[in-house]
């Protein structure tokens, strides 16, 4: 099936490449029909609306097999004679949106089945909830593919705009708090990349990437600084969309009053949306000014590692929530490890985009074992105190907890979130950030205190009860749910697989990622 059928000169309609489109298409519509479907469904039977939520997201990483033939394009721009414009398309299907599609849709499944657990334990409503999480998922597999700032600023939205909702629902007066932080800080940093936005296009006259990286060098002297502004403006919107410091004051009060499952959706598929989002609009739309925006990413990138690690360090691990909070500072500290091949990017020369594969590479290894770990904190919650004596109630909850927390850290048996920070770090030095890769290096090694110290309370003594008729462990008496057996298992599995043959995220994510 070919991208573009060949229209008649001068005409403006085009056929669309259904199956290119499918991916997010497939998620969209189910998120539709789940909303219809709650409408008519008895209430014993809404469980289901969590089941069809899985199979079509199912489905939609099924529709990303036929893609894998090659770079397909869709809705492009006219030539004078009225031939399709393939270097100038607003939707693109190339190895990069194909391995991010399978980051994101991936993530949401295993999100979605974390999510019934809470659903049902929560007492959330089950339409809402799954077609918000279905919209959110189809925004953010929709933005890895737009080529515009138009359709990424739209695609950015839907992801974010749902995700408010979600984190609203909790009913506990905590969740309308934490959304309400979330929105007016998310919606203010969507105006200031609107603002840039505007800049660019009146400085290149062009809301295509390709078409803006074209035109920013041969700018008129008195639109450079303009389309520098809107550049940096634009960039910090998705900065803000990535966690990076400065504009991560939104994470752990969002995370702690979300229900768990929606912190767990907003630490690995918001994230990778937003890190998609930065990555298109740095190294291919903004290309010439490589080496401006890569120094600026690499300030972040330490920035970010450095604060996060920092105030996950401050945690106290007897709290109320310290587990989520715990976990939402270290998903910030992560955030700048993943921004520093993005920053590599901008010191590249022939090989300009090579070092976002190691982006990718560390974005699917953190996506599933985060994913793992919510799924225990899910299942325990509360502070991180009461993860001690875990392994005595639930040695394989307790296993997995600890394969987690030592991917994260980098530790072995967690081979492959070593493998994953050696990517990154490799991705600095070759191209000449080598004070970046130190400060990385440093906070690898201050993680550990808080990762390791988390792991020990899972092996020591559980406490003793405080009162006649106390549980004797966390979780001795819970019965883990199918959906969340299935979560868990999931991601344990795929760490497992992944430690012992590394080499398959190099496979997925080898080659230049663009075109």
């Amino acid at each position: 099936m070919t991208a573009l059928a060949t229209p008649m000169a001068g005409s403006l309609i085009q056929s669309i490449d259904w199956q290119a489109v499918a991916p997010p298409l497939i998620t969209a519509v189910v998120a539709l029909g789940v909303l219809v479907a709650e409408l008519f469904l008895p209430t014993r039977h809404k469980p289901l609306l969590g089941w069809i939520s899985v199979a079509g997201l199912a489905l939609a990483l099924l529709s990303l097999v036929p893609l894998r033939d090659g770079t397909r394009a869709t809705f492009c721009l006219r030539t004078a004679t009225g031939a399709a414009d393939r270097t100038a398309c607003s939707y693109v299907a190339d190895h990069f949106t194909l391995v991010l599609q399978l980051l994101v849709l991936a993530g949401a499944l295993l999100a979605a089945l974390l999510s019934m657990h809470t659903v049902k334990d929560d007492s959330l409503p089950p339409g809402e909830y799954w077609f918000l999480l279905l919209s959110s998922a189809a925004g953010a597999a929709l933005l890895p593919a737009a080529r515009d700032l138009a359709t990424l600023v739209v695609a950015l939205e839907v992801a974010s705009l749902p995700a408010f909702a979600l984190v609203g629902l909790r009913r506990d007066g905590k969740g309308g708090e934490a959304a309400l932080k979330f929105f007016l800080s998310s919606v203010t940093a969507t105006a200031v990349m609107l603002l840039g936005v505007s800049f660019v296009y009146a400085a290149t006259g062009s809301l295509h990437l390709t078409r803006i990286a074209a035109a920013l060098p041969q700018a008129q002297t008195q639109l450079k600084t303009l389309a520098l502004v809107g550049a940096v403006l634009t960039l910090v919107g998705f900065a803000f969309k990535t966690a990076a410091v400065p504009f991560h004051f939104w994470v752990p009060d969002t995370y702690t009053g979300a229900p768990v499952a929606v912190a767990a959706y907003l630490s690995v598929v918001s994230k990778v949306a937003g890190l998609s989002g930065l990555a298109l609009v740095a190294v291919v739309g903004f290309h010439p000014y490589g080496r401006t925006w890569g120094l600026a990413l690499a300030v972040l990138a330490a920035l970010t590692m450095t604060l996060g690690n920092a105030a996950a360090l401050r945690q106290r691990s007897d709290t109320p929530h310290s587990a989520v909070r715990l976990l939402a500072w270290s998903s910030v500290a992560q955030a700048g490890y993943l921004l520093v091949p993005i920053a590599a990017a901008g010191y590249g020369s022939a090989t300009a985009r090579d070092p976002l594969g190691a982006t990718v590479a560390y974005a699917m290894i953190y996506g599933v074992v985060n994913l793992g770990a919510f799924a225990v904190v899910a299942l325990i919650a509360g502070r991180i105190d009461d993860y001690r004596g875990l392994f005595a109630a639930r040695p394989a909850a307790a296993l997995a907890m600890a394969f987690f927390l030592l991917c994260l850290a980098g530790l072995p048996p967690g081979v492959i979130g070593l493998f994953g920070k050696v990517v990154v770090f490799r991705a600095a030095v070759d191209s000449g950030l080598g004070w970046l890769a130190v400060i990385m290096a440093v906070n690898v090694v201050v993680a550990l205190y808080y990762y390791l110290g988390w792991t020990a309370k899972l092996f020591q003594p559980a406490p003793a009860p405080v009162a006649p008729g106390a549980p004797e462990a966390p979780g001795t008496a819970l019965r883990i749910p199918v959906p969340l057996t299935l979560c868990l298992g999931l991601a344990a599995v795929t760490g497992v697989v992944l430690s012992f043959a590394p080499e398959l995220v190099l496979q997925i994510t080898s080659g230049s990622l663009f075109g």
